[in-house]
């Protein structure tokens, strides 16, 4: 079964789950998506098995959020996916995928849900 996380190592958050998932036996591909985000198709995939928006994985703290005008309910997805592109910092994390599921991991015990 793949398992991947969308990691940065700097994030507390993100570190819990990872160590959660060696944990329970699994090896997870480690996408540091701060260096390697995800392309658009991608990210729209894993929107999909989430069953979220864009805009539900959207970072607020530390990110351009309000200087991009993100929160304004106006922006159109096309233009927040844009932004992401420019600015991976905006994607919320850790985003883990198991098999067929995905689940954005905050709070850190959400990844339980994916493991069964």
């Amino acid at each position: 079964m793949k398992v991947v996380i969308y990691h940065n190592p700097a994030c507390g958050t993100s570190r819990k789950v990872l160590a959660r998932l060696k944990e329970a036996g699994l090896e997870p591909e480690v996408v540091q998506y701060l260096k390697t985000p995800p392309d658009r198709k991608t990210l729209k995939a894993l929107l999909k098995q989430m069953g979220k928006g864009v805009r539900d994985i959207l970072r607020k703290r530390g990110t351009p959020y309000e200087e991009l005008g993100l929160g304004d309910p106006s922006v159109k997805e096309e233009a927040i996916f844009a932004a992401i592109e420019a600015h991976p910092i905006l994607i919320e994390r850790p985003i883990v995928v198991v098999g067929d599921k995905a689940a954005l991991c905050r709070p850190p015990e959400a990844v339980e849900a994916l493991l069964g």
